[in-house]
């Protein structure tokens, strides 16, 4: 079936759904052009690799990244902005949220990019999706509360966090390490002329040089996956609410999963009201434990409804369209909900284990991506690779240190930004590949003693504490004229 047979959209409406899908490749677009330097500064800069080799390289890595990465970070990205806002307003609204959040983040990663300045375009996509979710709320008289998924916001922002520390001092550690085990004198040679390092040298810095460009492609292109399945689901919900494609079985294995979580939630309901009795019952992030009770009455009701919704189907296909985002709704209210019996004090590490294990089973209909979605993001954010890296390969090999970038800081600051994007990517958060690879440099910097360039760092400090907030207000700005355009 095709989309315009799914949708039975006006051809207006129609032509700015195509359009925010053009955007959103856009943005993968910018990102893979944005971010190039990051992954392939050290090698060009060591003389590893000419310049347009790696490049290429670079880009076919990023396209193989993202095929390989799965759809975590994805969903990380979808869940920051309560989809349901997409629907409950109407079609022009939500577009102009769309639009808003992309044409921002697209416009504060060029403006980077065109200062040579290594910012991060995980801060801006974010920023952007947090500012259209505030602005949205406070248009409709709404708490602000209601416009953002706080407790998946703090996740990716404390991930964005820890990043570069982590990187500043990982990569830091690995460089001494490296020199107190090797005691090789070329680590601390810097490139001279064009001649490349000694080739065990040349391959490890290529190695991790493309390795951090997978890294980058599984990490980052999950973001442009994750960007327009939002769209879909928000635009589209009778066709990408639900993977109407699921394999034989998992409308059983939904039904199981919401009648043994009914069973949990009724089984600790009293543990529960005992502790609203005594006043002293909290979760781990200080919400007050009479949310949670709220939240999983809600969430009884919503796997009663669900159940009774999927009686009789074999294929989430059967389900009507207009009831295709309510059970996805029924299902997210559930996982929610378990999510929170995870972090009640006297939950056992066994009781922790049962409860994820059925959310896994719980979420397979709602966290997925069409093959044709992550095509696109692939070969946009490749495409994008392979242009405009020069802009800042300088700013990453001369003017982090006072010293130009040697063999084993380039190679240590690259197998560190390898390695945390990688776990980032099995944990499902979403990093800046740009500000764990700059953290990186320095880190190699300061511990190789070759001094640092304060007016440098101060610039990517700024780069990083104000592109959260930039991005915020564009995206806010941006909505608020959408919208009284539309």
């Amino acid at each position: 079936m095709s989309i315009f047979s799914m949708t039975g959209l006006d051809g207006y409406t129609l032509f700015l759904l195509l359009a925010s899908l053009g955007i959103a490749l856009s943005f993968e677009f910018v990102n893979g052009f944005h971010d190039t330097a990051n992954a392939v500064a050290t090698v060009i800069y060591t003389k590893s690799l000419r310049a347009r080799t790696a490049v290429v390289l670079s880009g076919i890595c990023n396209f193989v990244g993202v095929h390989v990465g799965g759809i975590a970070v994805a969903y990380s990205i979808v869940h920051l902005l309560p989809v349901d806002l997409l629907v409950s307003v109407n079609t022009d609204l939500g577009l102009s949220m769309v639009f808003a959040l992309l044409v921002s983040a697209i416009l504060w990663n060029f403006g980077t990019w065109y200062l040579g300045l290594p910012a991060s375009s995980s801060h801006t996509l974010i920023g952007s999706i947090l500012g259209v979710g505030l602005a949205n709320a406070w248009r409709e008289g709404l708490p602000l509360a209601s416009g953002i998924n706080w407790h998946k916001a703090a996740e990716v922002g404390l991930s964005l966090l820890l990043s570069p520390i982590l990187g500043f001092v990982c990569a830091g550690a690995l460089l001494i390490i490296l020199t107190r085990v090797l005691h090789a004198k070329i680590l601390s040679e810097v490139p001279k002329g064009d001649s490349p390092p000694p080739f065990g040298l040349r391959l490890a810095l290529i190695v991790s040089g493309l390795g951090v460009s997978v890294a980058h492609g599984s990490n980052d292109g999950q973001k442009g996956v994750g960007l327009i399945m939002l769209i879909l689901i928000g635009i589209l919900p009778g066709a990408y609410a639900l993977n109407l494609d699921s394999e034989k079985g998992v409308v059983e294995d939904v039904k199981y999963a919401a009648g043994q979580l009914t069973d949990y939630f009724n089984a600790h309901r009293r543990e529960i009201e005992k502790g609203l009795a005594d006043g002293d019952l909290y979760v781990t992030q200080k919400k007050p434990a009479t949310a949670v009770t709220c939240e999983i009455t809600e969430a009884v009701d919503a796997a009663q409804a669900l159940q009774l919704r999927l009686a009789g189907i074999d294929s989430l296909a059967q389900l009507p369209e207009e009831a295709r985002f309510e059970t996805r709704t029924n299902i997210l209210c559930l996982d929610d909900a378990a999510a929170d019996m995870e972090l009640l004090p006297g939950t056992t590490l066994k009781d922790v284990e049962r409860l994820e294990s059925l959310r896994h089973t719980l979420r397979k209909p709602t966290e997925y991506a069409p093959d044709w979605v992550i095509l696109a993001v692939s070969l946009a954010l490749g495409i994008g690779t392979m242009v405009g890296w020069k802009r800042i390969v300088v700013t990453i090999g001369e003017r982090i240190g006072k010293t130009r970038l040697s063999y084993g800081q380039g190679c240590a600051a690259q197998v560190v930004a390898m390695s945390t994007i990688g776990l980032a990517d099995v944990a499902g958060l979403p990093v800046s590949t740009t500000h764990v690879l700059s953290s990186g440099v320095a880190g190699t910097m300061a511990a190789g003693k070759s001094g640092l360039q304060m007016k440098t760092l101060r610039s990517i400090a700024m780069a990083w504490v104000l592109t959260l907030p930039a991005a915020m207000l564009l995206g806010a700005g941006l909505f608020f004229l959408f919208a009284a355009m539309g």
